[in-house]
């Protein structure tokens, strides 16, 4: 395969992973101007507890998505799965800017969303472990990490570019109500449409060397993909689990939960916290390739066990700093520390992940037993938060995230860099 060929498969398949996220993270940065339209009793915390809710039972669709689109990305190919799960996602996304509110269908509203959001769980589940896969196996060797960790460019980018249409309605289209009453389903038709574009782009993108490679090989079919060949490789398998669940409740926390925390405990009003929320992701975005090339160059583990210390160390104060900020530069300054530190975990931990595990088992590697630990860790991070908050005990989830964090650090200390002892190089 050319270079250009190869950047090319990249951007497509980057460009996927973009509206796969803005599809998913849309429906946590416009909650606060729809949540009444589906719950439309209690007060506003309730109302957001509610949409929270249901948040955290897409993720519980994830796992799922792991295992059917990772089984399926290992027997008929990453670029397969890939096409998959972003038409999975644009239904998901049909749906929610159809659908009437809780006053015009009562009950099926709120069954409705619920249905969509389950769909989008089951594809943004099967969309990681294909995609990480699928970068990591495309790179070259000595660019992985720079290469891998535009997974998480084109994430945050797609939680950026939600924040960012919310920035532009909220400014400069829409008044208050208008978002409140019907503009809240715009940013869902729009990435119901840019699923239709990433689909058309993701037709065009090479089959990866490593996959191609197996194809051609004697390994059985049978074995591709299976829980039986997984389960072979235990210690991997605990590995991806321990070192995604201090990051993923970290970057969840720090970045997706933010947004609600700048508003509803910091006091800054919504347009003020949403700014302040899309400036910080930018930056963040902007760290990931560096930070994946510095593990090019000094390793995985080093960073990840930056991480892991800074994290631990700093979640506590640095989140009471924030509720206490008293303008918004000093908010964003205090975020970027966190986001910052996140970034050692985020920027390398796809290409950590796909390094650990043989070909014929490597989608479903990736992707099962990081979405089991996100949908734990990830997925209940919001409405974990809300309740400590509800219960008047806020400092109690800073403590919780950096004792997960803290956790992680030992897997850290004790795993093996996989710059070093990389299994895509053995393909």
């Amino acid at each position: 395969m050319s270079p250009g060929q190869r950047l090319k498969s990249i951007f497509s398949g980057s460009v996927g992973n973009l509206v796969e996220y803005y599809d998913w993270y849309v429906y946590t940065s416009f909650s606060l101007y729809f949540s009444h339209v589906f719950f439309p009793s209690g007060d506003k915390l309730s109302q957001n507890l509610k949409t929270a809710a249901i948040f955290a039972v897409g993720f519980l669709m994830r796992p799922i998505g792991g295992w059917v689109f990772g089984r399926y990305a290992d027997r008929h190919g990453r670029k397969a799965s890939l096409m998959l799960s972003v038409q999975l996602m644009c239904l998901g996304s049909l749906i929610i800017t159809l659908t009437p509110g809780y006053e015009t269908i009562g009950l099926f509203a709120p069954i409705l969303l619920l249905a969509a959001r389950l769909m989008q769980g089951l594809s943004v589940g099967g969309e990681y472990g294909s995609s990480a896969t699928y970068l990591s196996e495309m790179a070259s060797s000595k660019h992985r990490g720079f290469w891998s960790s535009f997974l998480y460019v084109t994430l945050i980018m797609g939680q950026l570019l939600a924040v960012l249409v919310l920035v532009v309605l909220q400014q400069f289209v829409l008044t208050d109500e208008q978002l409140r009453s019907w503009g809240w389903r715009i940013p869902f038709a729009i990435g119901a449409v840019a699923a239709v574009v990433a689909l058309y782009l993701r037709r065009n993108m090479h089959e990866t060397e490593s996959f191609t490679k197996l194809k051609a090989s004697d390994t059985p079919q049978r074995k591709e993909g299976s829980l039986r060949t997984l389960m072979q490789h235990p210690r991997a398998v605990l590995t991806v689990i321990g070192l995604t669940m201090g990051g993923t409740l970290a970057f969840y926390t720090y970045s997706n939960y933010m947004l609600k925390f700048l508003s509803l405990s910091a006091g800054f009003s919504e347009s003020t916290a949403t700014l302040i929320n899309a400036s910080t992701l930018f930056v963040y975005m902007l760290l990931q390739p560096l930070i994946g090339a510095l593990s090019d160059r000094i390793g995985r583990r080093p960073l990840l066990i930056a991480f892991g210390v800074l994290g631990a160390v700093l979640t506590v104060p640095v989140m009471h700093w924030i509720r206490d900020a008293q303008t918004p530069l000093e908010a964003f300054f205090l975020i970027m520390v966190l986001l910052g530190a996140v970034s050692g975990y985020t920027a390398i931990n796809a290409v950590v992940k796909a390094e650990l595990f043989p070909v014929e088992v490597r989608a479903l590697g990736v992707g099962l037993p990081y979405a089991l630990t996100v949908a734990l860790f990830g997925g209940t991070a919001e409405i974990i938060a809300l309740q400590f908050k509800q219960h008047g005990m806020e400092s109690g989830f800073f403590w919780y995230v950096s004792a997960c964090i803290a956790c992680s650090l030992l897997v850290y200390f004790f795993m093996p860099d996989t710059r070093k002892h990389s299994t895509i190089d053995r393909d």
